[in-house]
């Protein structure tokens, strides 16, 4: 017989001999299993070990985490916060990270970490087998010595250790790093495994990622780094805290330059070109780099506030949190403006304070806790003016002391006051071979500058240095705000019927405030009781308190403190209660909300809540919040359709009738040109304000500005108490402002105010309050016939004067004379026509 079947396929007849084959192998190992020990004993140890092996993979790998979500990773980033102009001004951050693309990547800095940390990367699938066993090498070589084992990882284990599994140091670990970096490899291309790497690995100096490393390093972008730096931050991945020291730079530039040669080996540079960058110094930023963050702590903290109370601080707060959403925020801080605040503020402190002494230490530290100077760093207490640190006192010994900074530096103090003691933090500044003692002011105040039309916050400024406390003036200080609130006093006037020619009397008013508190007299600034009468606008300039008093009484102190309580003064949890007091100040507020009152003013009585934000984006660009919630229908259209093109309607609320606030802002002109603001007329500029000083004088103040910007800054303790006798809104406040103008001129355009529909403008005695048709206005300030402000058919009436009349009687008679005589007597001379403005009562 043949084992061949003609009538069958060959393909039958090979399983028909693997068949008989397996047959015979199956029989040849089950004789060797019975008649062999050995064998039985190697099957035991093969078949144990695979189980266990098997057992092993599936309990590392169990609860390992999904490789995919690595496809929609976003890693915790800072905010990053504009100015007005879009240039970035802050970041609030807890570790200092940069997310970039694989495009942004220079590729010589890509060459450079594969070199140093993963030759292989491009062609193995997530292991290293050379790396691997060398890393057991070393592991088995350093068992018991206390000493880590390094190598082994390739890049893509790393982004699994860094991202996923975390930086424990166990045999465990290393498995899982394994296992879970062949998953990514089928997950992720090449190119989004080193992209993820190179943002995401520690670099020191608070840096993740090679952009942050840039900046900390060499403060410039990875764009712009050059060969011998890229490998510098090559090297960095292994021991960044070591090389990143200046006493192991020598350590540094040796490894550097082992990455520079390993470079030239993998063909990714020329000879030349390793040769050129090994010669080359580290290059290294000394000292940790000064973030890159404009001067505007008080305005940034209020941003940073306002961002956390809308989308949280920390990641688990939210997808948007300030410190892990990477939000980008546009703000309207303009830092000319900022600039200019916060000098104009710190000069008129620094001018009060004058020769007054030391005012005691900023802050006091106990020797007992430990280091005096790592207490200082903890603390975070710093400043920005002139060639000023903050310093601790860390020997005292008579006359002679040490200071002590925050980077553990010490050296002589000079100027020491009696009273200063060690532990005392302290400003010093430079003097020869040591410090001499500065004194941070003790008084302090407030400035904010805003838009009138928009609210939008241009400067804000709340003290000396926010690094010096973060409680901020500007918004968070109730303080007295004294006659800068008259303006509104008269506002309610002029809503009641009067008018800027209305004449008040400048006379003592007195009230009984019931049977225990008796009569209450007021009195005008000086403790002067005034005396006659005088027209409405000027007891705004001149800031009368009893004219501004029988306004009030005359208005109604209900609808006064309605006209406060519409236009925002009343800071939160506080009523404003009708007692004639609160019309000349007595009530409390805030630099910003009067600020914002004034800028209603100038935007023809509608109010818009102050904002410090404009926008704010997502990681991915999307605006998730913004301050204009208006809508702009039709701003989208594909097509123009013909129509009319589409516009914004006014921001804000009407909470002043638009005349009466003309009316108000044309009488505050008058402040400037002849009243209590005549410091800032030779500025040259259309500008409106109001002074203000507090009873005792506890507070200086002065709100004012132009249509383009309203600025308001006042000077006072914190705790208040008298500043002296000779302290004014006019002499203290006022100087601040026109620093401000003057420091930050090309802001300010000159546009003159417009007065809205409704007001007719008319020529008056300003010292009378009667109607002028004889003359007109002056460019003196101090002219007696001026333009002034009315609603219709409240301007003073015509009047007819006596040698008018007598006038005209004599022209009557000749007419009748020369009628008597006959027409040829009669001349055909036309008479002049009366003047119609002049007739019909004044200019519109």
């Amino acid at each position: 017989m043949t084992d061949e079947y003609p009538n069958e396929s060959g393909t039958g007849t090979l399983a028909r001999r693997i068949s008989r084959g397996s047959s015979g192998a199956w029989e040849n190992i089950r004789q060797a299993w019975e008649t062999r020990r050995w064998f039985r004993l190697s099957s035991y140890v093969v078949g144990g070990g695979l189980i266990f092996a098997i057992i092993g993979w599936a309990w590392l790998a169990h609860d390992l985490p999904d490789a995919e979500t690595l496809l929609d990773y976003e890693p915790n980033l800072p905010t990053v916060v504009r100015g007005i102009d879009g240039e970035i001004v802050h970041r609030y951050e807890r570790e200092r990270r940069i997310e970039l693309d694989y495009r942004d990547l220079p590729e010589q800095l890509l060459n450079s970490y594969v070199s140093a940390e993963d030759e292989t990367f491009w062609s193995h699938n997530g292991i290293d087998a050379g790396g691997f066993l060398n890393a057991v090498i070393d592991y088995v070589s350093k068992l018991g010595s206390g000493e880590r084992a390094v190598g082994g990882s390739t890049i893509t284990q790393q982004v699994a250790k860094n991202i996923l599994v975390g930086n424990e140091y166990s045999v465990t670990r290393k498995l899982r790093e394994m296992i879970l970096a062949t998953r990514i490899e089928d997950v992720l291309e090449k190119e989004e495994i080193i992209t993820l790497y190179l943002n995401e690995i520690p670099l020191g100096r608070r840096s993740f990622g090679v952009q942050a490393a840039s900046l900390a390093y060499f403060d410039k972008d990875v764009e712009d780094l050059e060969l011998h730096e890229m490998a510098y931050l090559a090297i960095l991945p292994r021991a960044p805290e070591e090389y990143s020291r200046s006493a192991n730079f020598g350590i540094a530039r040796e490894r550097r330059n082992l990455v520079l040669s390993q470079m030239e080996d993998n063909g990714y540079i020329t000879e030349a070109e390793m040769r050129a960058a090994q010669a080359r110094d580290l290059g290294i930023v000394q000292g940790q780099r000064r973030a890159r963050s404009a001067d505007a702590g008080y305005f940034l903290e209020e941003v940073r506030r306002q961002l956390i109370a809308r989308f949280g601080e920390e990641a688990e707060d939210g997808e948007n949190s300030v410190y892990a959403g990477g939000l980008w925020v546009r703000t309207s801080l303009d830092m000319e403006l900022q600039d200019a605040a916060r000098n104009s503020l710190r000069a008129a402190m620094l001018r009060y304070h004058g020769n007054r002494g030391w005012r005691g230490p900023i802050a006091t530290i106990n020797p007992d806790n430990g280091d005096l100077t790592e207490q200082l760093r903890s603390s975070y207490l710093s400043i920005s003016y002139d060639d000023w640190r903050i310093g601790v006192i860390t020997q005292r010994s008579g006359s002679s002391a040490t200071i002590g900074f925050a980077n553990g530096e010490e050296a002589p103090l000079s100027n020491v006051p009696d009273e200063a003691g060690v532990g005392d933090v302290i400003a010093a500044s430079p003097s020869g071979n040591s410090w001499r003692v500065r004194t941070v002011p003790e008084v302090s105040g407030g400035f904010v500058a805003m838009q009138p039309e928009t609210g939008r916050v241009l400067a804000m400024q709340g003290g000396f240095d926010s690094r010096l406390g973060d409680f901020n003036r500007a918004t968070q200080a109730d303080r007295q705000p004294g006659s800068t609130v008259k303006p509104f006093v008269y506002a309610a006037g002029l809503d009641q019927g009067m008018t800027p020619a209305t004449m008040i009397p400048d006379s003592q008013y007195c009230y009984y405030q019931g049977s225990n508190l008796g009569e209450k007299c007021f009195t005008n600034f000086g403790g002067s009781r005034g005396g006659g009468e005088y027209p409405m606008r000027y007891g705004l300039e001149q800031s009368k308190n009893l004219m501004t008093v029988h306004i009030a009484m005359e208005t109604g102190m209900d609808n006064v403190i309605q006209t406060f309580r519409s236009m925002g003064l009343e800071p939160d949890g506080i009523e404003y209660q009708p007692y004639p007091a609160y019309s000349l100040g007595a009530g409390e507020t805030t630099v910003e909300r009067i600020t914002a009152a004034y800028a209603a003013l100038v935007n023809h009585g509608r109010l818009n809540q102050p904002t410090v934000i404009d926008y704010v984006q997502d990681r991915d660009g999307n605006v998730i919040w913004r301050a204009d919630e208006r809508e702009c229908t039709g701003c989208n259209m594909e097509e123009w359709d013909g129509s009319p093109m589409p516009r914004f309607g006014r921001t804000g609320r009407q909470a002043m009738d638009a005349r009466t606030a003309f009316q108000t802002v044309h009488m505050l002109t008058g402040t400037v040109q002849r009243g209590t603001a005549t410091r800032l007329r030779d500025l040259e500029i259309p500008m409106f304000g109001k002074t203000g000083t507090s009873t005792g004088p506890t507070n200086a103040w002065f709100v004012g500005g132009t249509p383009d910007i309203v600025a308001g800054t006042y000077l006072g303790f914190d705790q208040p108490r008298n500043m002296g006798g000779y302290i004014q809104g006019g002499n203290t406040a006022v100087p601040i402002f026109r620093q401000f103008v003057t420091e930050s001129r090309d802001h300010w355009s000159g546009r003159p105010f417009t007065a809205p529909s409704g007001v007719r403008m008319v020529r008056i005695d300003r010292r009378t309050g009667s109607r002028v048709f004889g003359g007109w206005p002056g460019d003196e300030p101090t002219a007696a016939v001026i333009w002034e402000a009315f609603k219709p058919d409240t301007e003073p009436r015509r009047t007819q004067r006596q040698d008018e009349i007598d006038a005209l009687r004599e022209i009557i008679l000749a007419q009748l004379r020369r009628r008597e005589r006959g027409p040829a007597a009669v001349t055909t001379q036309e008479e002049a026509p009366v003047d119609f403005a002049e007739e019909q009562g004044g200019i519109y």
